[in-house]
């Protein structure tokens, strides 16, 4: 039997970082994850015409009961809710997320975790089953995206270098500039298509519309972008600003910019009450140092087990 989407939230809130736990109200928070269980994970599970959809768009040719949510006991008395996902959209790089469960992942859980998204999912031939642990990481699995947070009030600008600045951005004029940056920095380092990718023009214009997109300047020109969203399913159940870009041009970086921008990105945000969040791969060594510099902490991750799809 599926759990109620307010069951299913206090797991998640039992899982959290003990630092979150001090930022936030536990009642508010719990709210909050309520209504996004109930929104996405249960949702997803007992809607059929969704899951119908999901199979057109995403798995043609695949029964759409194979894109339903499913509650598990996997052993171990532990519950997972298992949810298919692609990467970005991206047909060829499939997962099972198993984010939602009724206790933190161990080592001695893999294999029945394992066995079981295969069992549900395998018609997918998933590459890897996704889990959520506020633990730096769990033997047998790989680290994936980090969550680097910390509350707007305690990340002020200090020392920033001089001339750079953000202005607020109504349009994304220079969006081809940054997407020539994100060029330049998978031409110095190949790997970074795989941890970061520039966001869609449609996207930024909404951070935009919102008041959330800001231009880098450095001496009054540009030089990158930085914007915000305020989107819960990405921020632990807290009232936070989600990071949506963060990028310099080119021939601005190496000039110890990068750090100052989360700190400068947070101040320039409309309300200082919510908690500054941005998921970080886990292999991007330079934008995870320039977060923690920064004064954001790592309150946990997502982690991958390998499932050896297609």
């Amino acid at each position: 039997m599926i759990p109620s989407a307010e069951e299913l939230a206090r797991y998640t809130l039992e899982r959290q970082h003990p630092l979150t736990r001090t930022w936030v109200d536990d009642a508010r928070r719990l709210a909050i994850l309520t209504e996004e269980h109930a929104a996405l994970d249960i949702l997803l599970a007992e809607d059929h015409d969704i899951a119908a959809q999901r199979a057109a768009r995403l798995a043609p040719g695949k029964p759409a009961e194979t894109m339903l949510n499913r509650w598990v006991a996997v052993g171990n008395d532990l519950q997972v809710m298992f949810s298919m996902r692609f990467e970005n959209l991206n047909l060829a790089k499939p997962f099972v997320d198993a984010t939602p469960m009724s206790r933190s992942p161990e080592p001695r859980d893999l294999p029945a975790l394992a066995a079981a998204a295969q069992e549900y999912y395998g018609i997918h031939h998933p590459l890897y089953l996704r889990l959520w642990s506020a633990e730096p990481g769990v033997d047998g699995t790989v680290p994936d995206r980090r969550f680097l947070a910390a509350p707007i009030s305690e990340l002020q600008p200090h020392d920033v270098p001089p001339g750079l600045a953000l202005r607020q951005a109504k349009t994304v004029a220079h969006y081809d500039e940054a997407r020539r940056a994100y060029e330049a920095v998978d031409a110095d380092h190949p790997h970074h298509t795989e941890e970061a990718t520039i966001q869609d023009l449609d996207d930024l214009q909404e951070s935009a519309d919102d008041g959330l997109l800001f231009e880098v300047t450095v001496n009054d020109d540009w030089a990158g972008y930085a914007a915000a969203i305020i989107k819960p399913d990405d921020a632990l159940g807290l009232p936070a600003y989600v990071v949506r870009e963060l990028i310099l041009a080119e021939h601005h970086r190496g000039h110890g910019y990068g750090p100052h921008l989360s700190t400068l990105l947070a101040q320039a945000l409309p309300d200082p009450t919510r908690i500054f969040i941005g998921t970080i791969h886990s292999a991007n060594q330079g934008a995870r140092t320039a977060a923690l510099t920064a004064g954001r902490h790592d309150v946990g991750g997502w982690l991958q087990l390998p499932l050896g799809g297609v």
